[in-house]
């Protein structure tokens, strides 16, 4: 008999016999199981407590099946309803569906195939709870969260950026490519004195340096003349993405910009005021950039009044998975999938990859998942199609990704990125497998040992 199973189901069946004999065929899968003979009584019974899964027979004393999918699911959409009868006909199976049914299953039905349905209909049901709840949580998300999460790391970032809002200091955000970082800054401003202004983005080092030089800071006269993005973002946040990537010059005009708060155009140099607040972003640690000299000290100070860091998805626990639903639903919404959810093998692998891309790299991974999927459910079996399609793990530094690699390359790989930093143990369960099947591939392929941390 199956155990640890929680699941109440409702037996509407007006033959003793065949009730005793699917009660205890469900009572041995380890379903709680109650049952009635009539419409009335069941329907009174459904309403007063709480089930997972009805299953009703489709002829009745008082009444037939049919009424009683029609009544519960106007009552409650998501509670399914099985149908089953003994006399099976192509119009009742239609009518029965179009009600609302979730199965139609003729009597007399195998039993595992009956077990299978049952098993098919509360799994929806789950899902259909999961999506709810999620639905409810990305609307309260939305309202006040640019990030979606509620791992310590993403709470300490918004409530540090809320509170950042409430002036008009410039701040500096970290983190690796693909955690949010505009996202960040995009609050920052929407909830700031400045939220009527412009948010003007500057990519610093997708341009070349004089490129980027007229762009900023605009270029009065010439073909290529323009007014300069210091000027588009008057009154409003200028956000530069990736300041370390700035060259010297262009550190110590920017620097003059903070200073002075007047800008100067290329060529002819004329003045023009540059109120602005600034907000950059990072994926470098800029202190030893600073210690070394290649990024000016006082611009850091300048840059740095307040500072706010998005931590890895790695390190943000169960947030892959409200992140993952999220994905799942929009591309299946975008792309008229119809993906509900994951199987439990494909629930283990978005857990124990290390996500070195981050949000977006999971984004494009459910992305590419719901594109190749063939059911509701994404599962194991689509991990062939989209797994080698990932960025997987180079030694260092993390987010520098090269194509796939194969499984030794991999685990070597990451086996060098994290042998100083976690114990064999979390190793092990980062890539999925375990620790003596790690111990005998570091062997194999003489791999040091790991050094096991202190607790």
């Amino acid at each position: 008999m199956a155990s640890g199973r929680t699941e109440r189901l409702f037996l509407i069946e007006d033959d003793p016999g065949v009730s005793e004999v699917v009660q205890l065929l469900l009572a041995r899968e380890g379903y709680r199981v109650d049952a009635a003979g009539t419409v009335k009584d069941s329907l009174r019974r459904i309403a007063a407590d709480e089930y997972d899964l009805v299953v009703t027979d489709l002829k009745l004393p008082d009444g037939t099946g049919l009424d009683v999918v029609r009544l519960i699911h106007e009552r409650d959409r998501v509670l399914p309803v099985i149908l089953m009868t003994s006399y099976s006909s192509l119009e009742s199976a239609i009518a029965a569906l179009r009600a609302g049914a979730v199965d139609y299953i003729i009597k007399p039905f195998d039993n595992l195939e009956f077990l299978h349905a049952v098993g098919r209909a509360l799994n929806e049901r789950r899902m259909s709870r999961e999506n709810a709840a999620l639905r409810r949580t990305l609307a309260s998300a939305y309202a006040e969260r640019p990030i979606l999460g509620d791992s310590p790391g993403i709470e300490r970032a918004l409530e540090r950026m809320r509170k950042a809002a409430q002036s008009d200091s410039n701040v500096l955000i970290s983190g690796e490519y693909g955690t949010g970082k505009e996202l960040l800054a995009h609050a920052l401003h929407a909830r700031g004195a400045r939220s009527g202004g412009p948010f003007v983005p500057v990519k610093c080092g997708a341009l070349p340096p004089a490129v980027l030089e007229a762009e900023l800071f605009g270029r009065a006269s010439g073909p290529d003349r323009c007014d300069g993005l210091l000027r588009e973002a008057h009154g409003g946040t200028l956000y530069l993405d990736e300041v370390s990537e700035l060259t010297p010059a262009l550190q110590v005009k920017l620097l003059r910009v903070l200073q002075d708060k007047v800008a100067r155009s290329v060529g002819t140099g004329q003045p023009y005021a540059a109120d602005v607040r600034f907000v950059a972003a990072t994926h470098w640690d800029l202190e030893p950039a600073v210690a070394q000299g290649t990024f000016r000290q006082e611009l850091y100070y300048r840059l740095n009044v307040i500072s706010l860091t998005l931590p890895p998805l790695r390190e943000r626990g169960s947030d892959v998975l409200l992140l993952a639903r999220h994905f799942a639903q929009h591309y299946s919404r975008k792309l008229g999938k119809g993906v509900r959810g994951f199987d439990p093998e494909f629930t283990a692998f978005l857990q124990r990859h290390p996500w070195p891309g981050n949000v977006r790299e999971l984004e494009h991974f459910i992305e590419r998942a719901v594109i190749f999927s063939e059911g509701g459910v994404l599962t194991g079996r689509d991990l062939a199609e989209v797994a080698p399609a990932l960025p997987m793990v180079r030694a260092a530094p993390l987010h520098a990704l090269n194509p796939p690699l194969a499984i030794e390359e991999y685990i070597r790989a990451v086996v060098e990125r994290f042998q100083d930093s976690r114990s064999e143990t979390e190793i092990a369960q980062m890539l999925g497998i375990g620790r003596k099947a790690l111990w005998t591939r570091r062997r194999q392929w003489g791999l040091k040992r790991m050094r096991q941390r202190s607790s």
